[in-house]
């Protein structure tokens, strides 16, 4: 096993490593049998997803590390789609994976649906828009979900030198990061609670309800710990990353949509499912915080994965699926 690295004083916070703890040959030797899918969301992601494809193809699908490479388009409207295909990945058109349950854009949505079309019994995300984008940001959040038998859930943080050099962006150090540490401490040592490089097992992944908008990392961080305790998280330093700034104004909506999400955690009264954002000047935006089903309860999931219904989900489950109810999606 890898030594954590001693940051904090907390015994069951957040485990912290670096991506270099895990060269290949580590991670090859600890994998075994176990499979691995890589998911990248996408949606008009033309300029840099074809490198990032070609580098996981490279570096981690040629060596066997990674079982399958999947990218799924959300409705992007440019050459995403044909990119990803001809770099290698398998694509697939989030709006063809579970219509009934609707057609909407929403990132939430496309990580949920990449739990039906993938095989893998590790899933791990990327986002499709980073510029520096090196094949180390997917192993190393693989890395503590292979080599440490306890952590289930693993998630990436880095410096941003768009950003001071500093890993947290506005939304994370204005929004995320005193609503964590004003209701959910045990998240508060969490470097980068908002980062789109995260994955994890299987069998805990589809057990957890998916906010359908800005709020899914939010959502499954905090419903994980309150499930399992947070002594199952794992953070992994990537170094630095690089991707597309947005302006204020862009960030309001997934800024409001992260509140909805920690305050419905804490009192679902708090906060409405759809909520309106004022902004003088301009339009008024509609922010929702639904949600999808966990994958255990999705007809069509378990047929796809028939393993996934072999064991009944506990307690702490079924009552975290019932709070959730109430804003989940038909």
């Amino acid at each position: 096993m890898v030594a954590a690295q001693a940051d904090h004083m907390e015994a069951d916070a957040p485990r912290t490593y670096h991506h270099r703890d895990f060269p290949l040959r580590l991670l090859l030797e600890s994998k075994g049998r176990t499979s691995v899918s890589v998911c990248l969301p996408a949606r008009n992601e033309a300029p840099t997803i074809g490198a990032i494809v070609a580098s996981l193809n490279r570096d981690l699908v040629s060596t066997g590390l990674v079982d399958e490479l999947l990218v799924i388009d959300d409705h992007s409207t440019d050459d995403t789609a044909a990119i990803a295909g001809e770099a290698g990945a398998s694509v697939v058109a989030s709006a063809d994976v579970l219509p009934d349950y609707g057609e909407g854009h929403g990132k939430g949505g496309v990580l949920w649906k990449s739990l039906l079309v993938s095989r893998g019994d590790i899933v791990v995300w990327c986002d499709a828009d980073l510029r520096n984008f090196n094949s180390h940001m997917v192993s190393g959040v693989l890395g503590p979900l292979l080599t440490e038998a306890r952590i289930q859930f693993s998630k990436g943080f880095y410096d941003r030198p768009d950003n001071g050099g500093q890993g947290g962006g506005r939304v994370t150090e204005l929004v995320a990061r005193p609503l964590l540490s004003l209701l959910f401490p045990e998240l508060a040592y969490l470097q980068q609670p908002l980062s789109g490089e995260y994955g994890g097992h299987r069998s805990a992944l589809e057990r957890l309800p998916f906010v359908e908008g800005y709020g899914v990392e939010i959502g499954l961080l905090i419903d994980l710990v309150r499930s399992e305790g947070a002594e199952v998280i794992a953070q992994v330093d990537l170094d630095q990353r690089e991707h597309r700034n947005r302006s204020l104004r862009d960030l309001g909506p997934q800024a409001m949509a992260i509140m909805q999400t920690i305050l419905r955690r804490t009192d679902r009264d708090l906060a409405p499912v759809l909520a309106e954002l004022s902004i003088p000047g301009a339009d008024t935006v509609e922010v929702g915080s639904a949600e999808r089903p966990p994958m255990i309860e999705v007809a069509e999931y378990l047929e796809a994965h028939p393993n996934s219904s072999r064991t009944a989900p506990a307690e702490s489950d079924i009552q975290l699926a019932a709070s959730s109810s109430a804003a989940s999606l038909p």
